[in-house]
């Protein structure tokens, strides 16, 4: 069930094109800003977003490793 729920979580954390259509109007996620920003050319302004969109991303991969280790 962990492993289900993680690797659901990964995939809503990148999955743009149905996170722009289904947004309420004034409502943005932290993936949506810095769709924003970077196709308006702030490169700088996007990349600590970015960063921490990636960072949110490797603590479910961690866990399911640390689950596995403990497993085998």
């Amino acid at each position: 069930m962990l492993t289900a729920l993680l690797m659901g979580f990964v995939e809503v954390m990148k999955e743009m094109p149905i996170t722009l259509m289904t947004r309420r109007q004034g409502w943005d996620t932290l993936a949506v800003r810095v769709f924003e920003m970077t196709s308006e050319g702030m490169w700088a302004r996007a990349a600590l977003p970015s960063l921490l969109i990636v960072l949110v991303g490797l603590i479910p991969v961690w866990i399911l490793l640390r689950q596995s280790d403990k497993n085998s």
